[in-house]
């Protein structure tokens, strides 16, 4: 065999080798950057999910402020989730079908996140006036809440379903969260550090909880570029 030959392909093939380990791994690198989770706005989500007075809005959507009563009577607002990515849903205490499952899935997500302190969880009742502090509190015990982890909150019924409809786009029922006005939803819906809406998850499903975690890798992800 031709000795130039030989080293002409043996030079090519170092060449190959050393050009492979390094383009691979940026290759990659650049495709994982690249994959980020949508931000929801109202013109994302399913047109009867969005109140009519803020259809139009395109972009920049954000949950508006909130002030909530949680299970220790603590007023929670939203500074108590400020720099935080937060998993949020709508439950009542006597609810024996889907919140069942809701909350031992919630619990499962607290458990799996409990020390991390990037990730905190908000559960709004949606029948405050039947769920007074005393009510959440022995609710709170049964589910294994963690306190200042996970808040399972009362108020203005008023003011909660107005969040619901108008910031976090649970619900499909038209209401005026009247006396007579009920919604009931099995969403859990991920928040960004920016109170921006980044998934929507059935919180009675495994396999939308096993979403939720790999999601949540992705978001961990991108605040760690930033």
């Amino acid at each position: 065999m031709d000795v130039k030959f030989f080293k002409k392909s043996k030079a090519t093939l170092i060449f190959l080798v050393v050009f492979s380990a390094v383009t691979v791994p940026v290759f990659y690198h650049l495709l994982k950057v690249d994959k980020k989770l949508k931000v929801y706005s109202p013109s994302d989500v399913n047109p009867s999910l969005v109140h009519e007075s803020i259809k139009h809005i395109t972009k920049d959507h954000t949950i508006a402020n909130f002030e909530l009563i949680n299970q220790n009577g603590e007023t929670i607002t939203q500074k108590n989730y400020k720099d935080k990515i937060y998993i949020a849903d709508f439950f009542f205490t006597r609810c024996t079908n889907i919140c069942v499952a809701m909350a031992y899935n919630m619990n499962e997500l607290q458990e799996y996140y409990k020390d991390d302190n990037d990730i905190m969880f908000l559960s709004h009742s949606v029948t405050p006036v039947m769920d007074s502090v005393p009510v959440l509190k022995e609710y709170a015990k049964n589910k294994g809440v963690i306190d200042g982890k996970w808040n399972v909150t009362t108020g203005a019924k008023k003011h909660i379903y107005d969040l619901a409809r108008k910031s976090y786009f649970a619900v499909i029922e038209d209401g005026d969260g009247g006396e007579d006005d009920f919604i009931h939803t099995e969403q859990f819906v991920l928040i960004d550090k920016e109170r921006r809406i980044r998934g929507y998850y059935d919180g009675t499903n495994k396999e939308d909880m096993q979403k939720l975690k790999d999601d949540m890798v992705l978001l961990k992800e991108e605040y760690e570029r930033k």
